[in-house]
């Protein structure tokens, strides 16, 4: 039994000569797994319930974020409000926008960040619809790759964060981690997203690391100035870089050959 039919359950064992006038619960708890080092930020967006023709301001409809202050109180677990009124205006949940953020460093910039998105609709589309298991939990997944660059008068590292949808074996899929819901699907159920964080790292621009059996050499270019330091052909000249951690290296990720 999920934890919808648990919690009608109870509250209907009572009596039955009573009869049953429990209600659905009016959140639904949206979590994930993800890799070390990762976190999610969640802003939950809604707007009128079908059927309403009222309006709200946006200043007396704030999205709530959840996980706002990731790195120091992250919590895997966010229980989501479906329905709530606002200036006298009922109110559905729409969409749930999500950030992925990911630390690499010890200093505050070392992290990378991409986005995913759940949307919440009166209808849709059977093969639109997410699916949840016998306990109430759907899950949808994504995969996370960090893209490695170098950076200023010292070249470096810095990374950007790329995370695409994938199913359920891992296989990409077009498009950013995603998943779609009915609103009658969410009481009492659980969401979560699953993201996994690919093995190998790859350079952020084409034509600017030359990669060799133990790891990738980072073209000169004009010189060590040279910002954007090109390989235009030059597979023979390379430079060192900096690691976060201030340690210089000659090839990355391993640092020295």
């Amino acid at each position: 039994m999920n934890r919808l039919g648990r919690t009608l359950a109870l509250a209907c064992g009572i009596a039955l000569t009573q009869g049953c006038t429990a209600k659905p619960p009016n959140t639904f708890t949206f979590t994930a797994d993800l890799p070390p080092n990762f976190a999610y930020v969640a802003a939950a967006y809604y707007g009128p319930a079908e059927g309403e023709t009222c309006t709200v301001a946006t200043k007396d409809n704030r999205a709530p974020v959840f996980n706002h202050q990731w790195r120091t109180e992250y919590k895997p677990n966010s229980e989501i409000t479906i329905r709530r009124t606002r200036k006298g205006c009922p109110l559905v949940i729409q969409k749930i926008k999500l950030e992925i953020n990911a630390t690499y460093g010890a200093d505050r910039g070392d992290f990378g960040g991409d986005w995913a998105n759940v949307v919440i609709r009166h209808e849709l589309e059977e093969q639109y619809k997410g699916t949840f298991n016998e306990v109430g939990t759907s899950n949808f997944y994504g995969q996370c790759q960090w893209l490695f660059r170098t950076a200023g008068k010292n070249r470096r590292i810095v990374k950007i964060l790329d995370c695409k949808e994938t199913n359920a074996q891992g296989e990409l899929v077009k498009g950013r981690p995603f998943s779609a819901y009915t609103l009658d699907q969410l009481p009492g159920k659980t969401v979560k997203m699953v993201i996994r964080l690919a093995k190998e790292e790859r350079p952020y621009m084409g034509d600017t690391w030359v990669k060799f059996p133990n790891g990738w050499k980072r073209c000169l270019g004009e010189n060590f100035e040279d910002q954007h330091a090109f390989c235009y052909g030059n597979y023979k000249d390379f430079s060192d870089f900096q690691m976060p951690d201030g340690t210089k290296c000659t090839i990355y990720p391993g640092c020295t050959e």
